[in-house]
Parts: structure tokens; sequence; C-alpha cells
């Protein structure tokens, strides 16, 4: 009988839908890429989701978040996604989880219940903490380098950690890996050089901060907010569930 995931199924074959259906993924970071991300497992048919973010969609979020629109600003974006999800697969298991992932609460998880762990946080320190506990849990990880300050979505590339180039961001990671005698790590990062955000009085976040109350990381505390575009954090999102769901049917 047709449903919502036979075209899927034309490609991948019956056994591989039911795995993914027996399948649990958790995303950590519902942002600009980890919402498209959530979108297209939601998609695959992928039976439990589990979503973690702390952070409610805000006004500059619109431009490349695909749950932020002006209605949904304000709300958590684990709800929001939530409801998204379930709106393209009801039998989806979701699980939303409103917390800042750091080293205080990153013990009161049960990674060993996931099938796979996807990290698309922005914050170095809890990028590190989560690959750690999804390598000694050894549930399968990737995780996504740099996607700000961009415009070429075609320079994306999957790689290991220790074979990606150009990235700072990969930089740093590298070289905090090998402080953990973290030996491999699957991500998704760009060969594009960062370009320089042109930060003025009007589109400045540090003196208009419009981000909504109660945010935990308002964009005004960090040192410097990246230029971001729909197109270019998007496909970063999309080529992680990709890899995601391949690894998956495997």
């Amino acid at each position: 009988m047709l449903n919502e995931f036979s075209r899927t199924e034309l490609l991948l074959g019956s056994d591989a839908m039911k795995k993914l259906e027996e399948s649990s993924v958790a995303i950590f970071g519902i942002g600009g890429v980890g919402s498209y991300t959530v979108e297209a497992i939601a998609r695959s048919g992928v039976g439990s989701i589990d979503i973690f973010d702390d952070d409610k969609v805000c006004l500059t979020n619109i431009n490349r978040q695909l749950i932020a629109t002006r209605e949904t600003v304000g709300r958590h974006k684990v709800e929001v996604m939530r409801e998204r999800i379930l709106q393209i697969n009801p039998s989806a298991k979701v699980t939303m989880h409103p917390v800042f992932y750091t080293a205080e609460n990153a013990d009161n998880i049960d990674y060993k219940k996931f099938s796979y762990i996807v990290d698309a946080i922005d914050t170095v320190s809890s990028k590190l903490i989560l690959i750690e506990k999804a390598k000694e849990a050894e549930i399968p990880i990737i995780s996504c380098m740099g996607a700000g300050n961009k415009l070429d979505p075609t320079k994306f590339e999957v790689a290991d950690i220790f074979k990606t180039s150009v990235c700072p961001l990969a930089r740093v990671m590298r070289t905090e890996l090998r402080k953990r005698n973290i030996k491999s790590l699957k991500v998704v990062y760009s060969k594009e050089p960062p370009i320089k955000p042109m930060e003025s009085e009007e589109n400045s976040c540090k003196s208009g901060c419009v981000c909504p109350t109660e945010t935990q990381g308002k964009c005004s505390a960090r040192r410097q907010v990246p230029g971001s575009v729909s197109f270019v954090p998007s496909v970063a999102g999309l080529i992680i569930a990709g890899e995601v769901i391949k690894d998956l049917i495997k």
C-alpha cells in the first residue's frame, strides 16, 4: 500500500525502510544546519528522533532556519521542530530536550539508546563533550564544521576530521581531538575560505539584539556573529542527513 515513504522505498527497498523505522537518531543543535538534518531524517522514515536545543526562534533566524517564520519567533525550537516532524510522520516518536548541552548535563543522557548522533552544535566545548560521549558509547556520530561566513554550498565535503583543510573550526577541532586521543571523526566541512562579515550599527546584534527573552546564548555575548545565508547551512544539514541514512541502512 502506498504511504508517505513509498518513493523512498523505491530506492532503498523494504528492508532498509524497516531499519530506518526501527532506528533512533539524536540531533544536537536545531539551527541552520540541524533543522534541515532533522527534516530530511523525518522525511526518510526514521522512527525515533531526539532533538536537543535550549534556544528559542529569533527574528534573525528567519533567513536560514527551517523552523523560523514570523509565526514561530519566540517559541522553543524543539517544540516547533517536533510539530513539524509529526506533521510529516505522525507515527514518529519525537523526544524534545530543551537544554543547552554542556559538561554539567552530559551525563544525564543515555547515548547507547541512539542508533546515530548528529553534532550540529555551535560551541566548541559542547561539540567536544558530545563527541567524547558518543565515542565512549560506541555510537556513530557525524559532526558539522563551520557553515557560517560562506556563500558557496558546492564546497562542502564529507571527510575524516584529520583529512580536512581550510576550515578554521576544523583546525581547532583537530587540535582538541588529538589532546583527547580521538583518532577519527566523520565530518561535513567546507573548503571555502571564510568571508569577513560586513558588520555595521544597523545590522549588529551587539548593539541591537532582538533575541527572545530568557535566551541563554544571546548574540550580543558573542565575540563575532557570523554572517549566513539560506543556501549554505541548509546544504550542510542535508548532506549530514544523507550520510546518516546511508550509514543506518548498511
